[in-house]
């Protein structure tokens, strides 16, 4: 059986370079990404470069693999980050978190110059909150206030358990999963999101996928592009 989310991350680590600073994702799609980065480390097809994970469990995988890993008070600027999504809309906006580490995720997204999905044809939707909760990450300290909060924004939320208990991120924070209809602002629906007391961050990520991959049985499709000078005000490194 053909493994799709391995050919998609896979694919995505060709665009890595040597002397290279990465942001590893997180989820099952980006860790063949940080497999196959480790791969062409062992082969020496790639060197000299670092990685910033995204989650613990990603920290684990990359050392496994012998990835040399940094930090942002380090390395502030990231030149390419790999990351997955639980949906992407035509514009490249993505829902994120449903691995549950959508706060650093988006901080490693903003701190990059580009950044590349990596998903399966099933991820692409037509708007956002098609089929797929959105995450808000807030503090346990009154987390059913936010409950409340986001209720009357329009959304469903529910607080997410894990063995009946509630879902603690890397952050020690707890996760809303929300339902939301179709917004023609995403945008102002992100900041109202944001400036609940007690919300911490949120799943909608908005313009900071460059490209991405989409593996398949049709093949592989790119979706954007990573020319550009790039978000992140760092020396170029020849990503292309």
């Amino acid at each position: 059986m053909t493994n799709y989310k391995q050919i998609a991350g896979e694919k995505a680590a060709e665009f890595c370079r040597d002397g290279m600073v990465l942001g590893l994702g997180s989820g099952s799609t980006a860790a063949y990404a940080v497999i196959r980065i480790g791969q062409l480390l062992r082969e020496g097809k790639l060197k000299d470069i670092v990685g910033i994970p995204t989650s613990s469990q990603t920290a684990k995988l990359a050392r496994e693999w012998n990835i040399p890993l940094t930090n942002l008070q380090d390395r502030p600027c990231i030149d390419l980050t790999i990351d997955g999504a639980d949906e992407v809309d035509p514009q490249r906006n993505l829902i994120k978190g449903g691995g549950g580490c959508l706060l650093r995720e988006k901080i490693v997204a903003r701190a990059s110059r580009r950044e590349i999905i990596v998903v399966d044809p099933a991820k692409l939707v037509g708007y956002l909150g098609h089929h797929f909760l959105l995450p808000v990450e807030v503090i346990p300290f009154g987390w059913n206030l936010c409950q409340s909060d986001l209720i009357a924004l329009g959304l469903e939320p529910q607080l997410r358990l894990a063995a009946g208990q509630p879902y603690v991120t890397d952050e020690g924070n707890y996760i809303l999963d929300c339902r939301m209809p179709p917004a023609d602002d995403l945008a102002g629906l992100e900041k109202a999101i944001n400036n609940i007391p007690g919300v911490v961050e949120n799943g909608l990520f908005l313009g900071y996928a460059d490209l991405v991959i989409v593996s398949g049985p049709e093949g592989i499709k790119s979706i954007g592009s990573l020319a550009g000078p790039g978000r992140c005000a760092s020396p170029a490194r020849g990503v292309s």
